[in-house]
């Protein structure tokens, strides 16, 4: 059973820095296509970045490209999302998600989800 737990959210002016963390149990991190996703008041939950460990690959939706980091720390099981010039439409609850053959867009096929991180960017 994969147990995903993030944090790092807050509170942060715009322009300002967020990193997250998605700690990782259950399977070897590195074993699995790892994402987050984000979900503001009233709209879809949209995937954000992902990460392919074993290929090395990392994706960004457009909104967050240049801006945000995906990385992880195999060694530590956990996964990073950095945070940079952080907008007011960045505001959302933030999700990790593992799955051992997906990675992408789709939420419904991602097969683990941690439980999310409030982000709430100020203008």
């Amino acid at each position: 059973q994969v147990q995903l737990v993030e944090s790092g959210g807050g509170l942060v002016q715009a322009g300002g820095s967020l990193r997250l963390s998605c700690v990782f149990s259950g399977r070897t991190l590195s074993s699995y296509a790892m994402g987050w996703f984000r979900q503001a008041p009233g709209k879809e939950r949209e995937f954000v970045a992902g990460i392919n460990w074993s290929a090395g690959n990392t994706y960004y939706a457009d909104s967050v490209k240049g801006r945000f980091t995906i990385s992880g720390d195999d060694a530590k099981n956990t996964m990073y999302l950095q945070m940079k010039s952080l907008k007011p439409e960045d505001t959302a609850v933030y999700f990790c998600a593992a799955d051992q053959y997906y990675i992408g867009p789709q939420e419904a096929r991602w097969g683990s989800w941690g439980q999310g991180t409030q982000v709430t960017v100020s203008s």
